[in-house]
């Protein structure tokens, strides 16, 4: 056929005007391209030649500056344009086969407005991103003229009385009103921007966020279609492929979401309701959540109706198609004349609808809106329910900040709280408003799909959709259960967890005595209580996933079932699979509605639980406390705008200029006023209206110490709290000097220390003085403490970081208030925690030294009685009043007997001191367990950090490529290690029973097909057989198979009989097979995670005692929490989901390649670009998810710390900068969290736009191969399988990144589970042992070489020693000389690679580890108690009688102290021991060692850690007890081991001394009696050091050790 504009039909002269020019049709035609080929010539030169990207007025960071008014509209009406060309193209395209020439000019305009719009939208978007206004003119210009065209055509038209019947008409109108509507537009811009046509135009600035480089979350600053596609994340999503996303990268947020922002939209929301008439009345907090995020949830709503309403496309199209399939060239001749004007075919607007082509292309337009809409929604959500959690954070926060001390002390609103309201229910809200569109958009959807699916089945479908709404009860009992189940898991689990820890602290002792089986059992015995949770928690996973792919199929069986009985006849293939379709569509909304209900009715219990706090009593509001966040809006703005992003490297400092700092004072020679505080007439209650502090008259003077004493109890804690306005008061009042109440420094009872660095914890936000920290480290003497930390005082400390012990965390809280430049300061007990020396080196030092020279108003809590002769002013209180006030000489004169009271404490503190001087001072043995925590740093450290051990053998080359190739890697071989831990056999039967589940699926589908063509053709003519035998014209083979599958029908009713039954047994199949796949699964996963956990507990328990030197304990723990947590719960969804969306894909894609072949083709590019989509998300997935994890800790410890805190921060006036914290660590949260959702939607519309490309190929190749009426239901299936495409492809994906995360989980077990063990078996069998060995106790050392590793040096070398029968044997040396190695290799725990030690006779390495380390006894120098009773601490193998445990419990002198307990020796021991001192716990464990009758026992410097008394217990008893055995005492003191029968002396490995005690301390220089000399001096009151007559240094000798450079120093230090 010729192609001619107006075409050349015989006897119609196309081209002649005798009736006027605008009467021929062609030539109006012609007249509506001008205006498009106008624009195209303009436009396409300025876009080429780019004059716009030279003349930006201000230079922005991103062009993405949306400043025209109408913006929005514009995109919305240039999308109408678009789609109503496409239209017109296909009216003109579809008429043009009507006529018998081709008549261009019937479809060309179309396809050049198509050009022009799409041209006019991409030179908008440039002129408007390089703000050139003036250039908009052209479009001005083209509008005018294609309205003008249009509406000529359409004037004439309507004279031709052409009208709304015809649907070029219907299309001519639309185009008249959208190009009038964009002319509007253009016309406010003019208006508005006055660029053109007036004097002077319009100067704009774009918004602040988009000057702010630090700003990267573009989504609100974007045009439409970025918004849409999410197009501007592709430069961070394919930027992740080569370096990891992190927090610099993702900047900070826009002034909109920020948390302060949406906080004061929601106080504004929440204080409104409080009127003036009723003040008192509780705001609602779901009115302020509407009045504050109504809007947006309103837009996402409608949002998901249009998504909704389009889905609906979806089966209507396929019903369509089908339905027309084989009309399409059958249009009676008759109709062709009288639809002709102007010389065309126009016709009428159904008939373009019967156009299978058509259809197809406006099934793939509803599937690519419908998927936008949807995404538009969830972003809308989320993005709204972040906004709502960071608003909720920060008046939960404010909240915190004012809540009254008696709330917190009195325990109506603890912690834990506090923590859940933090942790737990702002996410629940969070997540409810993610979910809430659904609880307004599901039931719309069910009763649409109801009504369509009756409009198509009749009364039938009623059935099937009862069948789905009566299971949704079931259904949401399930999640109920489900929910339940989890509860009593998590029980379990916190239990197993603890056990494990005290294993894995106790794990020396256990090995030592041979007990790591017990205990291993009575953790797994948790385990299984834990695994039987677990199996309920499966069974009801499993159902509810069973329900969600049964439910379809028993919906589809019931309604064909019902319709074939009714009509007694089965439905055409048009209705079937549209029906098909809608029950897919139907199945999802009832599935979702169940979660939905269980969230908002958690969602009810949180607003509760919200208002209940909210509304909890506050502090008193007196004149100086600044109110709540001081900061107006828009200062604010401009603060949070300055803060940097977050640098990881360097710890942040605070910002000083975000808040008034408290005002510093001024020096001056004399104070001005005598009074710092004056209380007058004060009653103070910690609510409930008891006054604990009544009539309380004092005065704190002026720039003096103050001191504050009496009993425990007696108020004077409160009396400073009181004073700081912590307590409400019931009547008096308290009243501050002007210039000292902003100036206050604190240091509470109970220490209180923030999560950062030891500097961030003294500096507290002031600036930084060198020598004023320095002078203050030293007045807290905490330079010898700061230098055993691994960073100095640059480590982290408090809740995450490195634990101190309570002096330490006491001193350290002093030294804040110290180190403040204050004019008061409020010291409460300082000393409590401290030692003497301690006490009196910060009294004299910090107190009266550096405070008194500064000239501060100092008050102090105490109890050290010593210390009043130092103060200035004394209040004494009793029961809550004061008793006396004034200085110590008032007191001596005028109450004589409380001064002769306090003279008599005095010296009873005296006495006290002694004894305290005897011991072992408390902080040396507080830096000995620090320096103990630090042990084995440096082997900690080359393991650094467990992740970056990641396999790295195979990549020496480690450049860009590599990096990026092992970060997109799925980690198959751990999938593998997953999987065959869950035995083959599970694997196997899982794997089958999926493919034949899917199988027998896709089996019911096309059984269903071939049934309803059955139908159809029997009922249809018998002709149509021969066509589809023919395959000439292209039809594949399947069409054959289904054409000749219904060739034995002789009568209509065989056809019947034999359909039905067959489709009953197929779905029931179907249905039984969802069930076991759904079980294996799961079961799959729990049957791998009890192996993995049983296998990591057993090669952690028998590992060699050196894994848990260099292993850190926490990263041992973190294998049994966090990993085992997400290998028992998260991965087997996560599998079955993964699985479940593959396997649909797949099949999907199978069937339309086996209807249509030709399909194939189309998917291979298809099938590159979902890889490479799959391939950049997972990894910048996986680094965001890490992102939202890491920055959701700080958040949530700030909160703990704050609430903990409070009364410090607020006593230092520190709320603004604390609340500016809060905000900044809310806002790198709800960034990373937002970029996370950003990503998912990224990736969904990416998979969703693929799907609708799938279903276009799909369907265009289905109708155009597909020529036989018979294959109506062959091609239904493959576009109802092609739909099915669309929902599960991003699944896919999305399951894929989370199992590789979760599969992290996995390996970090796997790298565990490599460990060496022990070797336990030993060469001689434990039966050839006899029964009472070792009886003698006979030792034989014969050149023994010990090392810990056979990578280590040695580290006892060539040592020979015999120790005879039930001598007693000493051994000493330095630190580090060898000492404990050899108590070690008695109990083969070391690696003896020479030499042996020999025990009665038998070789020790030859002896199974259990036999051996059962038969000898120890008591270690860190004392081991583990939770449970008395006994099980003494006899945890259950064999020995009570009397027995009752004489070894008389022995360590505890029977007393045990009888008077409840429940005797059956007594509860809590975690660790805690409820017995260090003193008592020592003894139980030489309580332990007499139990287990040995004939040898070692003490492994057992008198380290108690006090002398217990030691002499010990000693005594040591005689005593086990005077007929062998007694090894490694001693760290050597005065413990004078009188020893033997002793050995260790120096670096070698054994150098060897002979008694006595004959070792007449040798002058021997090393033992260096060593007891040393001792001796150490142990005296008072050293002097001479040199030359002169005495050089003198004083007690722990003082002189801590001056380095002295002369005793020196000394010590060269013997030691």
């Amino acid at each position: 056929m010729a192609l001619s504009f107006c075409g050349n039909d015989p006897n119609i002269n196309a081209y002649s005007v005798e009736q006027g020019v605008l009467n021929n049709g062609c030539f109006v035609d012609a007249l509506n391209l001008v205006p498009h080929v106008f624009l195209l010539f303009i436009t396409f030169p300025i876009l080429f030649i780019g004059w716009g990207s030279q003349s930006s007025k201000v230079q922005i960071h991103h062009n993405t500056w949306l400043h025209f008014p109408g913006h929005n509209l514009r995109w919305i009406l240039t999308f109408s344009l678009l789609f109503v060309h496409v239209c017109e193209f296909a009216e003109g395209i579809v008429s043009n086969k009507m006529m018998q020439t081709n008549h261009l000019h019937l479809f060309m305009p179309a396809f050049m407005g198509f050009i022009a719009a799409t041209t006019s939208v991409v030179y908008y978007h440039n002129i408007e991103t390089s703000n050139f206004p003036k250039l908009l003119l052209v479009l001005f210009i083209y509008w005018v003229l294609a309205f003008i065209t249009k509406s000529i055509k359409l004037w004439k038209f309507a004279e031709y009385s052409v009208g709304l019947q015809h649907l070029r008409f219907c299309i001519t109108a639309l185009l008249v009103i959208l190009y009038g509507l964009l002319m509007a537009v253009e016309i406010n811009v003019i208006r508005v921007r006055k660029y053109v046509f007036f004097a002077n135009p319009q100067k704009v600035k774009p918004p602040e966020d988009l000057q702010d480089l630090g700003v990267r979350f573009l989504q609100p600053f974007v045009n439409l279609l970025s918004k849409a596609t999410y197009w501007w994340m592709n430069p961070l999503i394919i930027g992740a492929h080569k370096r990891p996303i992190e927090l610099k990268k993702i900047g900070k947020l826009p002034i909109a979401m920020r948390a302060l922002t949406n906080y004061l939209r929601l106080k504004d929301a929440y204080e409104d309701q409080r009127t003036a008439e009723d003040p008192d009345r509780s705001p609602s907090i779901w009115r302020s959540m509407y009045r504050a995020f109504g809007r947006p949830i309103l837009l996402s709503s409608t949002f998901r109706y249009l998504a909704d309403l389009l889905g609906f496309a979806g089966p209507l199209c396929i019903s369509g198609i089908v339905k027309y399939l084989n009309t399409d060239n059958e249009v009676p001749a008759t109709d062709k004349s009288k639809e002709t004007y102007f010389g065309v075919y126009f016709m009428s607007s159904t008939e373009l609808l019967q156009n299978t082509s058509v259809l197809a292309v406006l099934l793939f337009l509803a599937l690519v809106l419908q998927r936008t809409f949807l995404q538009a929604s969830y972003y809308v959500t989320i993005e709204t329910g972040i906004n709502l959690r960071g608003a909720l954070l920060a008046m939960i926060y404010n909240k915190i900040l004012r809540l009254s001390t008696s709330n917190m002390s009195m325990g109506e609103m603890t912690l834990g709280q506090i923590n859940n309201l933090v942790a737990i229910e702002t996410n629940q809200l969070m997540w409810f408003l993610f979910l809430c569109p659904n609880l307004w958009a599901m039931p719309v959807q069910i009763v649409m799909g109801v009504i369509l699916l009756y409009y198509l089945l009749g009364s039938s479908a009623l059935v099937g959709a009862s069948v789905i709404v009566l299971l949704a009860p079931v259904q949401y009992r399930i999640a109920t259960k489900l929910a339940d189940t989890q509860k009593s898991t998590l029980e379990h689990s916190t239990d197993r967890l603890k056990k494990t820890t005290e294993i894995l602290k106790g794990i020396k002792l256990l090995k030592l005595y041979a007990w790591e089986n017990i205990f291993c059992d009575s953790v797994e015995e948790t385990r299984g209580k834990e695994l039987t949770s677990l199996k309920t928690f499966a069974f009801y996973t499993s159902m509810s996933i069973f329900m969600n792919a049964a439910i379809p199929i028993a919906a589809v069986l019931s309604t064909f079932v019902t319709h074939h009985f009714i009509n007694k006849s089965g439905p055409s293939p048009s209705e079937a699979f549209a029906a098909l379709a809608l029950f897919h569509i139907l199945v999802t909304p009832l599935f979702l509605l169940s979660t939905v209900v269980r969230f908002a009715v958690k969602a009810l219990v949180s607003v509760q639980k919200l208002g209940e706090f909210l509304q909890s009593d506050e502090i008193g509001d007196d004149s100086w406390r600044n109110g709540d966040m001081s900061v107006s809006l828009e200062a604010s703005k401009k603060h949070l705008g300055a803060t940097k992003a977050i640098n990881r490297k360097q710890p942040m400092r605070y910002q000083m200029d975000n808040y008034e700092q408290p005002t510093r004072r001024q020096m001056r020679p004399t104070e001005t006023e005598d009074v710092a505080v004056k209380v007058s007439n004060g009653f103070f209650t910690w609510g409930s209206n008891l006054s604990t502090l009544s009539d309380i008259n004092i005065r704190i003077p002026t720039g003096q110490l103050t001191m504050i004493v009496g009993q425990v109890g007696c108020g004077k804690s409160s009396l400073l709290l009181a004073m700081l306005g912590e307590m409400q008061s019931i009547d008096g009042r308290v009243h501050w000097s002007d210039k000292n109440r902003y100036s206050v420094a604190y240091a509470a009872q109970k220490s209180w220390l923030l999560n950062a660095t030891v500097e961030d914890n003294i500096t507290f936000g002031s600036p930084f003085n060198k020598q004023r920290y320095k002078t203050v480290i030293d007045t807290c003497s905490l330079q010898l403490d700061i230098d055993l930390l691994p960073f100095g005082d640059q480590t982290e400390i408090g809740e995450r970081g490195i634990n101190l012990s309570g002096g330490q965390r006491q001193r350290i809280c002093v030294a804040r208030a110290l180190y403040q430049n204050t004019n008061i300061v409020f010291l409460d007990d300082p000393f409590s925690a401290l030692d003497i020396h301690l006490s009196d080196h910060l009294m004299q030092e910090g107190i009266l030294k550096f405070l008194q020279d500064d000239k501060r108003t100092v008050v102090l809590v105490t109890h050290k009685l010593q210390y009043l002769i130092h103060a200035d002013w004394i209040i004494a209180m009793k029961d809550g009043t004061v008793l006396r006030e004034g200085t110590l000489k008032d007191i001596q004169t005028h109450d004589v007997e409380l001064y002769d009271h306090w003279k008599t404490l005095m010296n009873r503190q005296d006495q006290g001191l002694e004894k305290d001087i005897q011991q072992d001072s408390q902080t040396t043995l507080e830096r000995k367990t620090l320096r103990r925590a630090f042990y084995s740093r440096e082997a900690k450290n080359q393991v650094d950090d467990e992740d970056e051990e990641e396999e790295e053998e195979e990549e020496e080359d480690d450049n860009m490529s590599t990096t990026t190739n092992r970060r997109s890697k799925i980690p198959w071989r751990v999938c593998w290690c997953y999987m065959s831990s869950g035995g083959f056999f599970m694997v196997f039967l899982m794997v089958s029973s999926k493919l034949l589940k899917h199988s027998v699926i896709v089996a019911i589908d096309c059984w269903l097909a071939s049934w309803t063509s059955s139908k159809n053709q029997s009922t249809g003519a018998g002709t149509d057989m021969s066509n589809g035998t023919d395959m000439s014209n292209g039809t594949s083979l399947a069409t054959v198979i289904s054409s000749n599958a219904t060739l034995p029908t002789p009568g209509a009713l065989e056809n019947k009989d034999y359909y039905l039954p067959v489709f009953i047994v197929l779905c029931a199949a179907g249905i039984t097979l969802c069930l076991l796949t759904s079980l294996t699964v799961e079961f799959l996963g729990l049957s791998a995670a009890t192996n993995l956990h049983h296998n990591l507990l057993n090669k952690i328990i028998h590992a060699p005692i050196r894994f848990f030197d260099i292993t850190p304990l926490g990263q041992i723990l973190n294998r049994f929490s966090a990993d085992t947590n997400i290998i028992d719960q998260h991965i087997p969804p996560t599998l079955e989901s993964l699985t479940r969306s593959t396997l649909l894909c797949l099949s999907a894609i199978g069937v339309i390649s086996f209807i249509t072949p030709s399909f194939l083709i189309s998917l291979v590019p298809l099938a590159v670009a979902f890889y490479f989509i799959q391939k950049y998300f997972r990894v910048a997935s996986k680094d965001l998810q890490d992102l939202d994890d890491s920055t959701q800790l700080p958040l949530l410890c700030h909160f703990s710390e704050t609430a903990e805190g409070l009364t410090t921060i607020r006593a230092f006036r520190h709320e603004a900068r604390f609340k500016q914290r809060m905000l900044e660590l809310t806002d790198t949260n709800n960034t990373a969290y937002l970029f996370l959702s950003a990503a998912n939607r990224w990736l969904e519309v990416r998979t969703d736009y693929l799907g609708a490309v799938i279903v276009l190929t799909a369907a265009v190749t289905l109708i155009w191969t597909t020529k036989s009426p018979s294959t109506g239901g062959l091609v239904g299936l493959g576009l109802t399988y092609a739909l099915t495409v669309t929902n599960y492809l991003n699944w896919v994906v999305r399951n894929l990144a989370d199992l590789e995360v979760q599969m992290a989980a996995v390996k970090k077990v796997n790298s565990f589970l490599g460990t060496e063990s022990e070797n336990y078996e030993g060469s001689m069998d434990a039966s050839q042992v006899p029964e009472n060995w070792p009886q003698d106790g006979e030792i034989k050392i014969q050149d023994l070489c010990v090392r810990y590793d056979p990578m280590l040096k040695p580290v006892l070398k060539h040592v020979n020693a015999y120790i005879k029968p039930g001598q007693k044997v000493g051994i000493c040396g330095r630190t580090g000389s060898g000492k404990s190695s050899l108590s070690l290799a008695f109990f083969n725990m070391v690696d003896i690679f020479e030499g042996k030690i020999v025990i009665d006779g038998i070789d020790i390495c030859k002896l199974p580890l259990q036999t051996l380390r059962s038969r000898l006894s120890i008591i270690l120098q860190d004392p081991v108690l583990f939770s449970g009773s008395i006994r099980f601490n003494l006899d945890p193998e259950r064999t020995c009688t009570d009397d027995r445990l009752w004489e070894a419990l008389e022995i360590a002198q505890l029977k007393n102290m045990v009888k008077a307990l409840p429940g005797g020796i059956d007594a509860v021991v809590t975690e660790g021991g805690e409820n017995f001192s260090v003193g008592q716990r020592q003894l139980f464990c030489l309580a332990r060692a007499f139990v287990r009758k040995s004939s040898i026992l070692i003490m492994d410097e057992a008198t380290a850690s108690i006090d002398m008394a217990t030691e002499n217990i010990l000693q005594k008893v040591v005689m005593t007890a086990f005077a007929d055995r062998t007694v090894v005492t490694i001693a760290h003191l050597v005065s413990s081991i004078l009188d020893a029968e033997q002793v050995l002396v260790f120096s670096s490995g070698i054994l150098v001394e060897n002979d008694s005690g006595p004959n070792l301390l007449a040798q002058e220089e021997s090393l033992f009696s260096v060593l007891h000399r040393v001792h001796t001096i150490l142990t005296a009151d008072l050293v002097i050091v001479m040199k030359r007559g002169n005495i050089l240094e003198y004083d007690k000798p722990e003082t002189l050790l801590e001056q380095e450079d002295g002369m005793f120093a020196s000394f010590v230090k060269a013997d030691m």
